[in-house]
């Protein structure tokens, strides 16, 4: 009870919680979206959607001020490919946040005279430039991992002991295919923050690349990938341990 209590007092705890919930809305309605009997359902659905969304806006106020505090923290990295993509990321999320807020103030009246097409595209953009500098990082991190790993004498008999022990597979796979599966699975086992951030924003990507029409799915896939999404990132804030660093 008092990690829920916790939990629920960071405004990121809450966003992630009506983030899940925005996404499971949209998920079970698209799975509803053909049984007539279920119309009044999804009208209900579609509300609550729509009202999640909308606390969000609201909870991501501030949230500029931090990614342009992030993005200076950021500029002392040592390694230089670290220090590029999470500036990068950062500055693409400020920029998000700005657009964010600024369609947030139309919504509630505050400003009329903008476009707000255009500025909902700019701020799809500017989310998915970050998602990718953030995948970029996973990428290059993962990599480390790897090359650290297969530098390990141990680790080189374990692989060769996996080989022997599955002669089968590594005649039908390639061997040095199934050697860098192995070599993966291991790296990312010692790992954990590292793959739920790799499969975090994996899922967040399908979010945009619909939105910008780069790689179009359904309502469905949209939101089962945001649910998942949200659901991850619920678990990082409750076990901070799992938040990949830097």
């Amino acid at each position: 009870m008092e990690t829920f209590i916790s939990f629920t007092n960071q405004s990121q705890g809450r966003d992630r919680i009506f983030r899940a919930t925005q996404y499971a809305c949209a998920l079970a309605k698209y799975l509803l979206r053909n049984e007539a009997k279920r119309k009044e359902l999804v009208k209900k659905l579609q509300f609550l959607e729509s009202n999640m969304s909308s606390g969000r806006k609201l909870f991501r106020l501030g949230n500029t001020v931090n990614s342009i505090h992030a993005a200076k923290s950021t500029l002392h990295i040592s390694d230089p490919v670290l220090r590029f993509c999470l500036t990068s990321a950062n500055l693409n999320r400020a920029l998000y946040f700005i657009c964010d807020n600024i369609l947030w103030a139309r919504g509630i009246g505050l400003i009329r005279d903008i476009d707000k097409e255009r500025w909902s595209l700019n701020s799809t953009r500017f989310y998915f430039l970050s998602l990718v500098m953030n995948l970029t990082r996973d990428v290059y991190v993962i990599i480390q991992l790897m090359v650290q790993k297969s530098r390990d004498r141990q680790f080189q008999q374990k692989v060769d002991q996996h080989l022997n022990e599955s002669p089968d597979v590594a005649c039908v796979i390639v061997p040095q295919l199934d050697a860098f599966l192995f070599l993966l699975l291991e790296s990312l086992r010692n790992e954990p923050s590292v793959a739920l951030d790799t499969v975090k924003n994996v899922c967040d990507l399908f979010i945009p690349l619909d939105k910008l029409g780069i790689y179009q799915t359904n309502a469905g896939v949209v939101g089962f990938c945001g649910l998942v999404s949200s659901l991850l990132g619920i678990l990082s804030v409750l076990r901070p341990s799992l938040k990949i660093k830097p």
